[in-house]
């Protein structure tokens, strides 16, 4: 009988220490999958400021190409000076509320 509770105890104890460094393992690695989410994550803000600024810079060739007499771009250019007049609009607006 004792034998046997120190053939259980042997094997417990071994179970513990191959949880343990299973544990040990698994921390490790979710430490390495943490360091690369951050990386990712920033890599992926980059690349969103880059998209931003290139769809701008795309707004502003087409608006170029516009106001410079692309027949393609015309009523871009319209809308845009449409969208001018409104905000000039609203800020003589404002200016004559605000008794200027």
């Amino acid at each position: 009988m004792l034998q046997d509770l120190e053939n259980n105890f042997s094997e417990l104890e071994r179970k513990i220490l191959t949880l343990q460094k299973n544990y040990k393992n698994l921390t490790e690695n979710l430490s390495e999958l943490n360091i690369e989410h951050e990386e990712l994550k920033k890599k992926y803000d980059e690349e969103r400021r880059r998209n931003q600024v290139l769809a701008e810079e795309q707004k502003n060739i087409k608006l170029y190409s516009a106001i410079s007499g692309n027949p393609e771009h015309n009523r871009l250019m319209k809308n845009h000076i449409n969208r001018l007049v409104k905000e000039i609009d609203f800020c003589i607006a404002q200016l004559q509320n605000s008794g200027l």
